[in-house]
């Protein structure tokens, strides 16, 4: 259990996951979308449901805001609130780049926490409304993290059970997933 949990907590490359956590290589990594327009995909997002990591257990209102910073890595600025929405506010920073420069669809994260500064974690986006950027999902290579984004505090339900039918058919274990609790717009 501790492997794992370490392993979900890095979101490493193969080579050094292997080496780390003894998981060897993704054997069935997910598909990315075909092209992210980096400008259009900055801005303001709202956690809609993940699965339960060490880093957002207990949040609610978590949203995540991305800008591009001036050496073309784009800043990371996560918030939550913990417990409740009057709940005690819990920031994290970090910065993306862009691995996979054909399709941008490819990012590694590291943030500014002492484990965080270590590691890169991957961040590949795997669903997104490709006409206004409304949703977007997150995920790795080794499927062992689900973010389902939107640009506004609620989904529409019928959008929603789409993205969860396409993940299903997808591969993806989409019981652990945990709605979000979001202030009203």
């Amino acid at each position: 259990m501790l492997r794992i949990r370490l392993f979900k907590a890095a979101a490493i490359g193969c080579a050094l996951a292997t080496m780390v956590v003894l998981t060897g290589c993704p054997k069935n990594p997910p598909t990315t979308v075909s092209f992210v327009d980096i400008e259009k995909y900055l801005g303001k997002w709202y956690q809609i449901a993940a699965y339960e990591e060490f880093f957002n257990r207990d949040l609610v209102g978590v949203t995540a805001d991305y800008s591009l910073n001036d050496d073309g890595t784009i800043r990371v600025f996560n918030r939550g609130l913990k417990g409740s929405l009057d709940g005690e506010e819990d920031t994290i920073e970090g910065v993306a780049r862009v691995v996979d420069t054909e399709t941008n669809s490819k990012l590694s994260v590291q943030f500014n926490f002492p484990l965080g500064r270590l590691f890169k974690g991957q961040y590949w986006i795997v669903d997104l409304d490709e006409e206004d950027y409304s949703y977007a999902v997150v995920s790795d290579s080794f499927r062992s993290t689900l973010f389902i984004l939107s640009r506004t505090p609620q989904m529409d339900q019928d959008v929603y059970n789409g993205i969860i039918a396409r993940l299903q058919a997808n591969g993806f274990d989409t019981d652990p997933l945990i709605v979000t609790e979001q202030a009203a717009p």
